[in-house]
Order: C-alpha cells, then structure tokens, then sequence
C-alpha cells in the first residue's frame, strides 16, 4: 500500500511538472474556465433583458392610442426609441437592427373601439434573438389586451355597470401565477447553471486526451508506464489527479459564487452540489480515457471529444426540452455527461427532490465514469508499442 501511494506521489508530481512547463493546461483549468464564469454572470447579471428598444406606427394619433403607447413604454422590457410615419420605415428600422420590434395603430381604431367594429392593431416582432423577441411579444400581445379591455370598461361604466361585474367580464378566470423556485424569471439562474459547466467539460473532455496522447506523441509513454510499476491504472490516476483537483476546484468554486454570493436558490442543499459536479468531471475524464483508448490517436480522439462536448450543449435540455425531441433525439441525449449533470441539478439541487429521484442520472454518470475499463488493454498496448503518427 504504502509503494503504491508513493508510486501515485511521484506520478502527480511529474505531471505538476508537465503542466508547468506546458501553458496549455494553466489556461485550460484555470485562465479560460475563470473568464467563462465571469463572462456569462455578468452577461445576465440583470437577469432578464431591460428596456429593449421598440417603434410605434401611430396613425391614429388620439388619447386613447396614445395612452396606448405610453403604458407600452413603462412595461419593464420595453423602451420606445423612435415613431415612424408608416409600416415601411419601421420594418426598415428592424432590418437595420435599430430595434427589435414595433406596434402599428392604424387610423380609425379609437372610433371602432367605441362603436364595437373591432379594430385592428398589429405588431411586429424580430424571433432572430429569441428572448427579446418572445418577451417583446408578451408585452405587445398585453398591451393589445389592454387597449380592448379599456374601450370595453368605458362602454360598460358608461350603461351603469359597477367596477366588481367589469372586471367578471372583462376577466372571468384570474390567473394566480407561482413561479416554482424562481419568481423573478431571472435568465441567469436557467442559463448559467448549464452553460459554465457545459464549457468547463469541454475543456475536461479535450484536456484528457491531450494529456494522454502528448505522452505517446513526445515518446515519455514507456517512461510513464514505469513510474506505476505497469499499473495502467495508478499510472491514470496519477496522471489525471492533478487536473481533477484543479477543475473540481473551479467547478465548485462557480458554485460557491452563484449559489452563496449571487443567491441563486438552491433548496437541495450542499450534498447535491457537491456529488454531481464530482460525478460529472469524473465522467468527462472516464470518456476521454475511453475515447484514447478505442482510438489511440490524438488528432482522432480529440476530435471525438469535442464534437461530444459541443453537442451536449443541444441536447442537454437547457434550451430546448429534450421530451419535446424525436423519440431517437431523447436516446442519444443519454450519451452525454452534460445531460445528466444538468438532471441531477434541476431536480436535485433547484428544485430540491431527494437523490434517489435521480437514480438514473447517476448511474449513467457512473457507467461513464467506469468507462475506461473496456479500454485499459488497447490503451496499454498503444503506450507500450505504438508510434505516434501525426
């Protein structure tokens, strides 16, 4: 026990030594993943988009289209920047990216408010960005609603309805909205809870084989094969310890930072956070040990894993509900790390569940974790006899 611990020491000792001298990991598991976390924080530190730039279309040009425009203007998302003299104009404005959206009023909707010849209002709204195109919606779709429910109050006070059955008719079901875990709809909390984890297991995913294959590429494979007596095994574990501590270290130092100084809730508590950012660095590191390993080529097997890592992305859930994909999309999506991890924190860490609800989240990152065995031997044989081609 006690040669195979020292064996382990000397073995994360002359990886601390490669590291040095190789620029590539500090900024892997330190500079990049440091300027990830601050990038996408501050990005969304307001946590959703404010007074985001919108044109009216006024030919009706009265107190009530006017009125109109001004409650449009004090919605929180919504700022007017400009009036425009008809549709063409505007429909520029949002060509040139002047603004995302724009309501038109055209002549005559006052009148036909007033003597019930349902008027149309339009609105145009750019989806290319689509949260400010969906929360633009929302806000016109609303302000749409208030226009008709205003001239239909005047109607109704105006042959002696009392203000209780205006607002039975105007609204006949009152919506009572509770926002689970996040009331204030804060995009920060959706996004970057998945997207900061997500690029640092891209760097986990290329960093491994890399680390690997510059053994065989610079021919130290022999030498590093020595150091763990033959143990395939130690001779990982030693050669990966120091790259595991250092990006457990950023992970739950992100988590540290969103969770106890920007106050995202996290009712699940401490234990969740800490087993799914272990399990999900250590099963990066399983498939990239597998990944060398079924092709020990390190153009090949880095070029697997980055195409693995970039695709979690898609079909992690974040964006996108993964049980609103083709049956086959929702298989695959269980092959990434990324999809689990994300589980394991929705359930788990924000909206509290016990562990044993993610039972199946955690055995897959098990499964990638334990990955590596069925690649020991060729990964061997590949240290012991391959010639690095390039």
């Amino acid at each position: 026990m006690r040669e195979i611990a020292s064996r382990l020491y000397h073995l994360a000792l002359r990886e601390l030594g490669i590291m040095r001298r190789n620029p590539i990991y500090g900024f892997c598991t330190v500079f990049f993943p440091l300027i990830t976390i601050l990038f996408f924080t501050s990005l969304m530190n307001e946590g959703v988009p404010f007074k985001m730039p919108v044109g009216v279309v006024d030919q009706d040009n009265t107190q009530t289209s006017r009125a109109m425009v001004r409650q449009l203007d004090a919605f929180q998302t919504t700022r007017i920047v400009s009036h425009y003299g008809n549709v063409n104009d505007a429909r520029e404005a949002i060509q040139r990216n002047e603004i995302y959206a724009f309501l038109f009023i055209p002549k005559g909707t006052t009148s036909g408010l007033m003597t019930q010849n349902q008027p149309k209002i339009s609105f145009y709204y750019s989806n290319v960005t689509l949260v400010a195109g969906s929360m633009l919606y929302r806000d016109l779709k609303t302000i749409a609603s208030l226009g008709s429910a205003s001239a239909a109050s005047t109607k109704l006070a105006a042959v002696g309805k009392t203000g209780h059955e205006i607002r039975t008719f105007l609204q006949p079901i009152a919506v009572d909205l509770h926002m689970i875990s996040n009331p204030w709809a804060n995009y920060n909390v959706y996004l970057s809870t998945s997207m900061v984890p997500g690029v640092l297991m891209i760097f986990i995913f290329l960093l491994t084989p890399y680390s690997i294959g510059t053994e065989l590429k610079f021919r130290r494979s022999r030498q590093w094969i020595k150091m763990s007596g033959g143990n395939m095994y130690l001779a990982l574990l030693g050669k990966l310890l120091p790259q595991t501590i250092l990006f457990l270290t950023m992970l739950y130092g992100f988590d540290f930072y969103i969770f106890y100084v920007l106050g995202f809730p996290h009712p699940g508590g401490l234990w969740p956070i800490l087993l799914s950012g272990l399990l999900a660095v250590l099963g990066c590191q399983g498939f990239g040990i597998f990944a060398f390993g079924i092709m020990p080529s390190l153009r090949m097997s880095m070029s697997v894993c980055s195409l693995w890592s970039v695709m979690s992305f898609s079909l992690c859930g974040a964006t996108y509900p993964v049980f609103a994909m083709d049956r086959v999309i929702q298989t695959i999506a269980q092959l990434f790390p990324l999809r689990h991890y994300y589980m394991m924190y929705q359930m788990n860490v924000f909206n509290g569940f016990p562990l044993t609800d993610a039972w199946f989240n955690i055995m897959a990152l098990f499964i990638f974790i334990a990955l590596p065995i069925f690649a020991i031997p060729n990964l061997r044989r590949a240290m012991l006899v391959y010639v690095y081609i390039p």
